[in-house]
């Protein structure tokens, strides 16, 4: 039996954020109830390039059941308001306030169904100045400060992944996961509301104290940390790039020993401290730079292995793909099996199984068979 198997979870869902959230929960064992609009979460157009698949969808949406209403009409928001009489769990990213105006506000859910946890997720949050406006990934990584400290000096950078939807996707998980086990507890339910912009903006906390109390800026540093030398990445003479990290004066002497074969950098008074290399970093980076830029990356990482420094390979997505590290899991689609990259955590005596990644309206008659049987007004 599965961790969350018996829990009817029911989702009024698109993009990134809530998808992620619920897809989680179907990992887990629990029943999701997709609800998308007729024309389908607009996620599933992303792209085509899964085997013909979105890849965003594939990844999000696995183990879920489809579901089309239109919560415009009387009959699917009665469907809708007899489901939730049974579900365990409700999620929507609507707009804020949409939900209420439909009849399926928190308060009012609440109150009908005490043990039910809703979780709200939105752009903003449900209350402040911006509450209203609209919210993308990339336009939250910009008012977030996100793109302040990423990039290279001459400019910002996107983070190249949706990471502002995936923190708030990841936060409402694991307050969902909290809430239901106070309800094993109390007996009762909860609302939790999640936004992008929260759930970056708590992620950004060591620069925002660093600026507020230190009054420092990181900056942007590209691939170089902004308070720590050497820490980025070297070109080897076959043109591969390698990444190295120092993280104590211990490393930093084995480094000079044992890699880059120059034991007397060590005691350079340019280099004496952490700080005193991050003020030289320029001049320190040269030095590596023309070490690493004598050997080959293997050849190198041969070196930094025996002095015990850490290291990374910058991997492009051939890299990626090939990853010997790699554990991979393989879904269900319409257009065949997809292979993807398996979730972090590994439980053991576990084997876990995934479902299939739901047609549009694939469900439909399932859905509308099951909860059409009661006979709930539809809210007001």
């Amino acid at each position: 039996m599965q961790d969350l198997e018996g829990l009817l979870v029911v989702s009024i869902e698109q993009a990134v954020a809530a998808p992620y959230a619920s897809g989680r929960l179907a990992d887990a064992g629990a029943r999701v109830v997709k609800v998308e609009r007729p024309e389908g979460d607009f996620a599933r157009r992303y792209d085509n390039l899964a085997n013909g698949n979105s890849a965003y969808f594939v990844w999000l949406n696995r183990g879920k059941q489809s579901v089309r209403l239109d919560l415009k009409t009387d009959d699917d928001r009665a469907l809708l308001a007899n489901m939730l009489q049974q579900a365990d769990i409700f999620i929507q990213n609507l707009a804020p306030g949409a939900a209420g105006r439909l009849g399926f506000g928190a308060a009012s859910l609440r109150e009908r169904h005490p043990r039910l946890i809703t979780c709200s997720i939105s752009g903003y949050g449900e209350e402040g100045p911006y509450r209203d406006q609209k919210a993308y990934d990339l336009l939250i990584q910009a008012e977030s400060g996100l793109c302040a400290i990423n990039g290279t000096p001459e400019g910002p950078a996107r983070v190249g992944v949706s990471v502002c939807d995936i923190a708030a996707g990841m936060t409402a998980h694991q307050a969902i996961l909290q809430a239901l086990f106070a309800r094993e507890r109390s007996g009762g339910g909860r609302a939790i509301e999640v936004s992008l912009y929260h759930a970056m903006s708590d992620w950004m906390n060591v620069p925002y104290l660093q600026h507020r109390y230190g009054g420092k800026d990181p900056g942007r540093h590209g691939l170089k940390h902004p308070t720590i030398a050497p820490y980025g990445a070297y070109a080897c003479s076959d043109g591969k790039m390698l990444l190295i990290s120092i993280q104590n004066e211990r490393e930093w002497r084995n480094l000079c020993a044992q890699a880059l074969m120059m034991p007397e950098l060590a005691d350079d008074p340019r280099f004496a401290g952490n700080n005193d290399r991050v003020a030289n970093r320029t001049v320190l980076d040269e030095m590596i730079g023309a070490s690493f830029a004598r050997h080959d990356r293997e050849a190198n990482i041969a070196r930094l292995a025996a002095a015990k420094i850490a290291y990374g390979r910058l991997s492009d997505l051939d890299d990626l793909e090939a990853h010997p590290q790699n554990r991979l899991i393989r879904v269900a689609t319409e257009n065949g099996p997809i292979e993807l990259l398996a979730p972090g955590a590994v439980i053991a005596g576990q084997t876990q199984s995934y479902g299939a990644v739901p047609g549009l309206g694939e469900h439909d008659d399932i859905i509308r068979g099951e909860f059409s049987k009661r006979s709930t007004e539809p809210p007001q």
